[in-house]
């Protein structure tokens, strides 16, 4: 995760990133159309894949280094998977949840996202975990108009999935976002000591921001797989991930990966 000081971005630079911002929303559309029992990860990746080249768009998680670079434009982590899944093969099935992240750069500037979809109907405990993570983020949004510092924010989000039974992840954090994917500052969902002293930051209009909520059903542990990138839960619990790019403006938070506005 990118440190330093915080970039606080012009109205123009905002409308700037929201070029980006606008194609990821398009690229969820696309996935929310495409899912269903029967389709492989893989394909769906593919025509997201196609989507950002038709629009001269660079793919942000694509080629991201590690000991396996990752080869994919988007992250798809089913059931108990919560984060860095690697498409493929695998074959959706009714009941499942499927979370899917992206990102892409337009014109320098960049865009992220996550949501977590049902694949046909699901049951009761997994439709729960995605109606309080996706409250989750809705909550930090609204939270920006009234908040001061964001680990109030991060206060009210942890209260907000702790009070289901549920935990939050909190080896994984959100992020300042802008002319690159990871810029400063981390932004956790969650409260801690030593966040609000060494890296708490004022909620100042300019700053854009990559919030993203990652819930388990059961215990917050995570571990990764053989892939070198999936993350799963310890447990075996089911896990939801939702996130937006927000920026902060002088009119209140304006979601950069949202619908857009008229």
């Amino acid at each position: 995760m990118s440190s330093g000081p915080l970039n606080l971005r012009s109205p123009r630079e905002i409308r700037l990133m929201s070029k980006a911002g606008g194609l990821v929303w398009e690229a969820h559309q696309l996935v929310r159309k495409m899912i269903r029992p029967g389709i492989t990860t893989g394909e769906i990746d593919a025509e997201v894949e196609e989507l950002f080249r038709r629009h001269a768009a660079v793919p942000l998680f694509q080629g991201v280094a590690g000991k396996v670079p990752f080869p994919a434009v988007t992250c798809m982590s089913i059931n108990d998977e919560v984060v860095h899944g690697i498409p493929g093969p695998r074959v959706l099935r009714a009941g499942d949840v499927l979370s899917v992240d992206t990102g892409c750069k337009v014109n320098g500037w960049c865009g992220d996202s996550a949501w977590t979809y049902r694949v046909g109907q699901v049951d009761t405990t997994a439709d729960k975990l995605l109606e309080v993570t996706e409250a989750a983020l809705e909550l930090a949004i609204e939270l920006l108009n009234s908040c001061e510092y964001w680990s109030e924010v991060a206060r009210q989000m942890q209260q907000l999935v702790e009070t289901t039974g549920f935990s939050v992840v909190t080896d994984f954090v959100g992020h300042g976002i802008g002319r690159e994917m990871h810029e400063a500052p981390e932004v956790p969902n969650y409260y801690s000591e030593e966040f609000r002293r060494e890296g708490d930051f004022e909620l100042r209009t300019g700053l854009v921001l990559a919030i993203e909520p990652m819930v388990n059903a059961g215990g917050r542990e995570v571990n990764r797989l053989p892939d070198h990138w999936t993350q799963a839960t310890v447990d075996g619990s089911w896990s939801a991930h939702f996130e937006h790019t927000v920026a902060l403006t002088s009119a209140g938070p304006r979601i950069l990966t949202g619908p857009p506005e008229d």
